[in-house]
């Protein structure tokens, strides 16, 4: 039998301060004191009679109950979070709400084509498409704020409790305005004269072009700019010299335009899966089972492999 002196407050600032890793920053998502939300943690340990978590300098690590916890805990919220949006469904008209987030090479390449496919096999379903990086999307999919990402696989520690089904594979691109210098002499070695656009360290891509750096010899650039949003990319590299290092994706409709130059750098190492991710706990509705027809539908079409 459940303790009825465990309250949602205890499990979701459990939650929180395990996504954080930190009392403090999981205080400050909480909008709580870090003295208010240490207690809080006291009480579920106190009710439980165990030790949730160890605590250092160097923030919090999961005991092996707090481990178990966690995974049931995770569970609640997110079911929760699925009922506050059912009730959201039936107030709206009986359409249903499916929340899909989306890294911004398939926001920009395939998305667009999805919600075609998706129109032309119903209208019962209200999307909300977000876009991000991917330890963004996986936290607000553990959160049960979204259904479903598509995106790249991720690094092991950042899909626990996650469900991967390949869709394809895309690898990462440099890319420049038409007339930058290198168009006519490509050259990895001169990547450092420019300011370089650079995937984000929360990014999925960041370690695969990091890898590639190294493996070319091309040491720190020093003018760098960290980000994978594709409308500040878009507009700033083509109207500078700067270098744009992003998934294919984000650009295949620049590059096909010619509004953006593709440079011949041999990027096949940084090829690497795209895929749909669920909660490994949840099952498909007949939303989801839509969607993914439309999906599979649209990498067909495209002739996406």
């Amino acid at each position: 039998m459940i303790d009825r002196r465990i309250k949602f407050r205890h499990i979701q600032c459990f939650v929180e301060i395990c996504r954080q890793k930190s009392l403090k920053k999981a205080a400050e998502r909480q909008f709580l004191t870090q003295p208010a939300i240490s207690k809080t943690l006291k009480e579920l340990e106190d009710i439980l009679d165990t030790h949730l978590l160890n605590r250092s300098r160097a923030g919090v690590s999961l005991t092996k109950e707090g481990e178990v916890f966690l995974h049931f805990a995770e569970m609640s919220v997110a079911s929760l979070q699925q009922g506050l949006y059912g009730v959201e469904q039936i107030s709206s008209g009986g359409k249903t709400r499916l929340a899909v987030g989306a890294l911004p090479s398939v926001a920009a390449r395939l998305m667009p084509s999805v919600v075609q496919a998706l129109s032309s096999l119903t209208d019962d379903v209200r999307l909300s498409i977000s876009d991000g990086p991917h330890s963004f999307l996986m936290d607000r999919l553990r959160r049960g704020e979204l259904d479903l990402v598509i995106g790249r696989l991720g690094a092991p520690d950042t899909m626990k409790g996650i469900s991967f089904t390949q869709l394809y594979h895309e690898h990462v691109v440099v890319v420049v305005r038409p007339e930058h210098p290198l168009c006519g002499e490509p050259n990895l070695a001169r990547l450092s004269e420019w300011p370089v656009l650079y995937p984000s360290e929360a990014s999925a891509i960041r370690p695969l072009v990091e890898r590639f750096m190294i493996a070319n010899g091309i040491g720190e650039i020093p003018n760098r700019i960290e980000t994978v949003s594709g409308a500040f990319g878009r507009s700033y590299v083509t109207k500078s010299d700067a270098i744009w290092i992003i998934s294919a994706g984000v650009v295949a409709n620049e590059v096909e335009d010619g509004r953006l130059v593709q440079l011949p750098f041999d990027m096949d190492t940084t090829r690497g899966p795209v895929g749909l991710m669920v909660r490994q706990e949840s099952e498909a509705g007949p939303a989801e089972r839509m969607f993914r027809l439309a999906v599979s539908q649209t990498i067909r079409d495209l002739k996406m492999d």
